[in-house]
């Protein structure tokens, strides 16, 4: 079963100003996601990205050249036929705004997010899965830690795959021992 893409969101039509994040309803509206078929072939980006800001590091980042911009101040679009899931646009981004989500794995989606708090988690701990607003919507386990150059650390985080397009951060519980 693949995640939901935001349907019966009460908050569809809210403004992120008006309800201080963004919804997945508002992001479906303002970005084209993958599509179903897309999503469960294996991981592909998620540009969050709504702002008209002069920004480009996530096209700069991508070597398939998946990530394309009109102008320097147009959001990103993303070519999915060729976004291969590197996660190098993640730890790019200075918004913090793009993901990787991984839906070929069963029952558990890999959702790869950039992470910019201290201590950083290992390998193994378990924690909240939070959504955009910061609530907790289930649990999660760090399968990966990636340091990148920019200094953005960008994990792998396992979740139920019904959360995968909902979950977009993590609050460490449990330190594993390694």
């Amino acid at each position: 079963m693949l995640p939901r893409m935001g349907k019966g969101e009460a908050d569809m039509n809210r403004k992120p100003r008006q309800s201080g994040c963004l919804s997945l309803g508002f992001i479906k509206k303002e970005t084209a996601l993958p599509s179903e078929e897309r999503m469960g072939k294996g991981p592909v980006v998620i540009i969050e990205c709504v702002e008209d800001i002069p920004c480009d590091p996530c096209v700069e980042s991508c070597r398939n050249k998946a990530i394309i911009k009109e102008s320097l101040t147009a959001p990103p679009v993303v070519d999915y036929d060729k976004c291969t899931g590197c996660a190098l646009c993640v730890a790019a981004c200075p918004g913090l705004a793009i993901f990787i989500v991984d839906c070929s794995r069963g029952e558990k989606a890999l959702v790869y997010i950039p992470y910019e708090m201290l201590p950083v988690p290992r390998e193994g701990d378990r924690g909240d899965a939070l959504d955009r607003s910061g609530k907790r919507v289930g649990s999660a386990e760090v399968a990966e830690v990636r340091k990148e150059k920019r200094g953005t650390t960008v994990l792998g985080i396992l979740v139920n795959k019904h959360l995968a397009m909902d979950v977009r951060s993590i609050r460490i519980s449990e330190r594993s021992d390694g």
